[in-house]
């Protein structure tokens, strides 16, 4: 009886394992990697290399302007540059998260400003969920600023000029 058992016991555990891991309420997984991309960007603001580094992928692409950065060491090692001094050359946040229903995969974008504040362009981040509530980036290549970005930041100046003269 036991020889029958043993076999019937390991399927049944491979078929657990197997079986996908019911992913977090959507909500819960925006919020999880909003927080991470607004981490990923806390660390460039605190000028923290090690930060950023761990929010990478072994497996990550950044597309940069002449030449895509393969794997977690190349990225940080290309970043490093970002880091050294005592300001950050650029500053992020997420204003638009999607996720994947069966929360494996998901969009970040957001604006990309300069030291002084101004829309320079936007960033484009996909991550991957790759352990319970752990996410690491895997594909990020920033994009030129649209028509509608360019005229977005057009009123925002405006408004911020009106306001301080007031």
């Amino acid at each position: 009886m036991s020889d029958r058992i043993a076999p019937l016991a390991l399927w049944a555990a491979l078929s657990a394992a197997l079986q996908p891991a019911q992913a977090a309420p959507p909500d819960d997984l925006r919020a999880q990697v909003e927080a991470t991309e607004r981490a990923f960007a806390r660390s460039m603001a605190q000028r923290d290399h090690a930060a950023f580094v761990a929010l990478l992928s072994e497996q990550a692409v950044f597309y940069a302007p002449n030449r895509v950065l393969r794997g977690r060491a190349e990225v940080a090692a290309a970043w490093k540059a970002f880091f050294d001094g005592p300001a950050a050359p650029f500053s992020w946040e997420p204003d638009q998260v999607d996720v994947l229903a069966d929360g494996t995969l998901a969009h970040s974008s957001g604006p990309v400003r300069d030291p002084d504040g101004r829309l320079v362009a936007r960033f484009n981040s996909v991550w991957r969920q790759e352990a319970p509530g752990v996410w690491r980036i895997v594909f990020d290549k920033g994009s030129p600023l649209s028509e509608q970005d360019r005229a977005r930041e057009a009123q925002r100046a405006s408004g911020a000029a009106s306001a301080a003269r007031q």
